[in-house]
């Protein structure tokens, strides 16, 4: 009941970031699903995690799009989502690239929901959101900092699997690092307040993949690949504050 009607501009930029959201949700929550018959009965509690990751991302992926539904804007074209994540045949692979790439990114991205939403609805919605993606971050920092401390010799493994993405998604860094430019467009409508104010937004954006960008790096030495900030993407480096 608190989504009232919006113009047309904040409406159409509302369902074109819930539409990309609701892609991303699928993946996110297609691809743990492709790994819990791997995992050995010993380690149950990572199958059971799996688990409720897979119900968390079926309530975003429900309430993205009931949002982009309720107010009579609909499902529209948003591009594509990450769907390049679900080639992945090895789980560490998976973890790198979802959990410490994907979910933080998207997690700063809900955080900055508080900013862009116009109404308390959405704000609850990417509040809670935000939460859920915190447990999933915390599953893949700590999974890889495991690895790393358990298996150093995969470091290159991880790199390459970074090199990669990072690749992918820092050639659309107008886009506000979300992988395509149509959702970076709506996030400067939203964040301005507007159409006539995307320049504003744009500005707002900026700080956003400012923030994405450095909470990556802080996650990635917590898991003990420091060096990548010297070969991280040129596009995400540019955005690096500088060493303390």
């Amino acid at each position: 009941e608190t989504v009232v009607p919006q113009s047309a501009d904040l409406e159409w930029a509302m369902c074109t970031l819930c539409t990309f959201l609701t892609q991303v949700e699928f993946i996110a929550g297609d691809l743990p699903g492709r790994f819990m018959e791997q995992v050995h009965p010993d380690h149950f509690e990572a199958q059971l995690f799996l688990g409720t990751q897979i119900m968390d991302e079926g309530r975003h992926l429900d309430v993205f799009r009931k949002r982009a539904l309720v107010n009579g804007g609909g499902m529209v074209d948003a591009g594509f989502g990450a769907i390049n994540l679900l080639s992945v045949d090895d789980f560490t692979e998976m973890t790198a690239l979802l959990h410490l790439f994907g979910e933080g990114f998207v997690q700063t991205l809900f955080r900055m929901g508080e900013l862009i939403s116009q109404n308390e609805a959405e704000k609850k919605m990417f509040r809670l959101a935000a939460q859920d993606e915190s447990r999933h971050l915390a599953f893949g920092v700590t999974h890889l900092k495991y690895v790393m401390d358990t298996e150093p010799w995969r470091k290159e493994e991880l790199h390459h699997y970074l090199d990669i993405q990072e690749g992918a998604l820092g050639q659309n860094q107008q886009a506000g690092l979300t992988t395509n430019p149509m959702t970076g467009e709506a996030l400067a409508i939203l964040a301005g307040g507007g159409i006539e104010k995307m320049d504003e937004g744009y500005d707002k954006l900026l700080i956003m993949r400012k923030r994405q960008v450095n909470e990556y790096m802080h996650r990635l030495e917590v898991i003990g690949l420091g060096d990548r900030r010297e070969r991280m993407s040129q596009s995400f480096k540019d955005l690096l504050d500088p060493v303390a």
